[in-house]
């Protein structure tokens, strides 16, 4: 039988989140309907050269969530299973877009398992208008003048229109030739 958390069920969603999408935002609401608390924990990869400092990843998803106490965010190295199991959580949420994502998340997944045997991984599939979403390809699309207004926050869309010195707009609308 499964022991009673004194803050009710925490789960964590791993990634890089750089940046946050729509598609992030729907795994963290369907975790929800599911744990009382969800974790948001970026990973701090060396080998990774990512648009948005953790730093800035970390205000994104807070100025996000703001006023929402039962989402957290947090930064971790390391194994996965080690860092849930130092804050608490017994489950691992992972989003999965299609069939490709599965291969591999499967594979962490069975790892996960081997390394630490108390702690589930769950899978979750967005919602089908973000099954297509992801981070590379939200940047990529808006640094070409394509919109991506309707699959990021609006922190997100800011947070670009700075880093690629563009006017918001461009996110919004395809751009005028």
């Amino acid at each position: 039988m499964q022991k009673k958390r004194p803050n009710g069920s925490l789960a964590v969603f791993p990634g890089s989140f750089d940046p946050i999408t729509n598609g992030h935002l729907d795994i963290v609401d369907r975790g929800l309907a599911v744990f009382d608390r969800v974790r948001m924990a970026i990973l701090m990869n060396p080998e990774k050269q990512p648009l948005f400092t953790v730093e800035e990843r970390l205000a994104i998803i807070r100025e996000t969530y703001r006023g929402n106490p039962r989402v957290e965010v947090d930064t971790f190295s390391g194994l996965l299973v080690d860092y849930a199991n130092r804050v608490g959580a017994s489950v691992i949420i992972r989003g999965l877009r299609a069939i490709s994502d599965f291969e591999y998340e499967f594979q962490m997944a069975l790892m996960n398992r081997r390394l630490n045997p108390q702690i589930e991984t769950v899978f979750m599939m967005p919602a089908e208008s973000y099954s297509y979403v992801s981070s590379r390809l939200v940047k990529e699309v808006f640094q070409l003048g394509g919109r991506v207004s309707d699959l990021v926050p609006p922190v997100v869309l800011k947070g670009l229109s700075e880093k690629y010195a563009t006017p918001l707009e461009a996110g919004r609308a395809r751009r005028k030739k």
